[in-house]
């Protein structure tokens, strides 16, 4: 693939990274806000989890990049 092309997805990649860290952080905080509220927590856990997974998956998406740009 283009160098060019391969930094502009490094771009893009890094931005989904970057969103997912707020998103998490974001959810840690209501999970906490609703724990010390006594509310249940089920639902926005499920949700922070899938957030983890994802991210995971942008991380490794963003890895793949640097490793094909190191080539």
């Amino acid at each position: 693939m283009d160098r060019d092309v391969l930094l502009r997805h490094l771009e893009e990649a890094e931005r989904h990274v970057a969103l997912g860290k707020r998103h998490i952080a974001d959810q840690e905080q209501l999970v906490a806000d609703l724990a010390r509220s006594g509310h249940d927590t089920t639902e926005a856990r499920k949700l922070l989890d899938n957030f983890y997974a994802t991210q995971v998956q942008h991380i490794q998406h963003r890895d793949r990049i640097l490793r094909e740009l190191e080539q």
